[in-house]
């Protein structure tokens, strides 16, 4: 049985008291005086003490600091630090105890460190870029498609999102300033790449970071069209034949009544004839608006004639004062769009008072918005929302967003879809001022 701390205490007191009480005998017999040798055994008595005391707290005061220097250690991250096990009591039990803990940080470390590095590989290597900025509006972290997209591949560890704004185009900029995600499409040589950007707040070691995510549509909405297309055929094919059939079989029942003499019914089978190739035109020109879209006739237009044309039409609130400056742009196309997003503002579920129209002039754009409290979109829906002939309604053609897209785009600007704060959607059209009407 190994010996305690208190035992070993309580032998060392009781053998300093029995050596101050046989050094009092001595000295009573020697010197003749009970209270001398009481005073020589007490003294001497208190020497003994002084000296077991140091002797046998000095082994605790070297194991507590080498217990300061390991957790020092700890502190900053350097688990490799173990104590030598010399003592079969307490004191070694302790000391076995933080070689355990030791040993159990370092294997925990060791696991930290292998999934931050396994992390740290796949947002590096991920297509999507990743942004993280702290509360300074200073870039703490950035894969390498955001060090591509924002930098020319350069690192941004360090940076200002401010600076970084200030070098990449001006949607893409505005899209990362904003407070909610969004679809962006950004010129790029020729042709067009299309970003959806969403954003987050996130606590790092208890401060507020912002995390930054832009990804790369283009090819997946190249894929997305090849199947829309292919959707169109068969929704054509659906509508042609579903007319067409009945066309031909009235046909040969008027040829028949026709032989038989039977003059009576014929106008009612070629009314019916009628009816469906009516039906049947119409269907088609509904897609050939979309794809014959002529070229736009931009000019000066008082907001408030427009306004008045589309509150005949649909029910909606001004959310802010009309601008005293005209807007500039093909009056016919863009009443055509903003009919389309009324209505499906009116479609998403929202109440007729909660569907705003605001209108905006800032610099040398014009920003028309129609807001709603339906149900708002998906992250899936607000990536393919702008397709033509996607819809999510039964009995929808695809054709709102996608012509109000087409339209913004023939007038040099563009759309932006997002969800709003409290629930419902806002569609932005942005049109450009000519420098003569910005001025102004």
């Amino acid at each position: 049985m190994k010996p305690s701390l208190e035992g070993r205490l309580a032998a060392l007191l009781l053998g300093a008291v029995m050596l101050g009480a046989v050094i009092a005998a001595l000295g009573t017999r020697l010197l003749g005086s009970v209270l001398v040798g009481a005073l020589l055994g007490v003294l001497l008595g208190l020497l003994v003490v002084m000296w077991i005391s140091r002797r046998a707290v000095a082994p605790v005061r070297r194991l507590l600091r080498a217990l300061a220097g390991a957790v020092a250690s700890y502190r900053d991250g350097d688990f490799s630090l173990s104590l030598a096990v010399d003592r079969n009591d307490e004191l070694g039990e302790l000391v076995q105890a933080h070689n355990e803990l030791g040993n159990a940080l370092r294997e925990q470390r060791q696991h930290l460190v292998q999934r931050e590095l396994l992390l740290d590989t796949v947002t590096q290597h991920s297509p999507m870029s990743i942004v993280l900025v702290d509360a300074h509006g200073h870039v703490v972290f950035a894969n390498l498609a955001a060090r591509h997209l924002l930098n020319q591949g350069v690192s941004l560890q360090g940076l200002e999102m401010q600076v970084l704004l200030s070098r990449c185009q001006k949607e893409l900029a505005e899209a990362l300033s904003s407070g909610e995600d969004c679809l962006v499409s950004v010129s790029a040589g020729e042709g067009e790449e299309v970003f959806h950007v969403a954003k987050q707040q996130v606590k790092l070691r208890g401060r507020a970071h912002r995390l930054l995510l832009v990804k790369r549509l283009t090819r997946e909405l190249s894929r997305q069209e090849v199947a829309v297309w292919k959707k169109l055929i068969r929704v054509l094919s659906h509508e042609l034949n579903n007319s067409l059939a009945p066309i031909s079989s009235l046909a040969n029942t008027g040829l028949e009544l026709a032989r038989r003499g039977d003059h009576a019914q014929i106008p009612g089978v070629l009314q019916t004839i009628r009816e469906r190739a009516t039906h049947l035109g119409n269907f088609i020109a509904g897609y050939a608006v979309f794809a014959r879209l002529p070229a736009p006739q931009p000019m000066p237009i008082p907001w408030s004639e427009l306004v008045r044309d589309l509150a005949a039409q649909s029910q909606f609130t001004l959310a802010d004062p009309l601008p005293d400056q005209p807007g500039y742009f093909d009056r016919v196309q863009v009443e055509q769009a903003l009919i389309n997003l009324l209505k499906n503002a009116h479609e998403s579920g929202s109440d007729a008072g909660a569907v705003e129209l605001s209108v905006v002039h800032a610099g040398r754009q014009q920003r028309i918005e129609v807001r709603d409290r339906g149900s708002g979109m998906s992250e899936a829906v607000l990536t393919q929302a702008l397709l033509p002939f996607y819809s999510t309604k039964r009995t929808g053609t695809g054709l709102g967003l996608a012509l109000a897209r087409e339209i913004a785009e023939a007038h040099g600007g563009q759309i932006r879809l997002a969800n709003r704060e409290g629930g419902g959607l806002v569609v932005s059209l942005l049109l450009p001022l000519p420098a003569t009407e910005a001025a102004r």
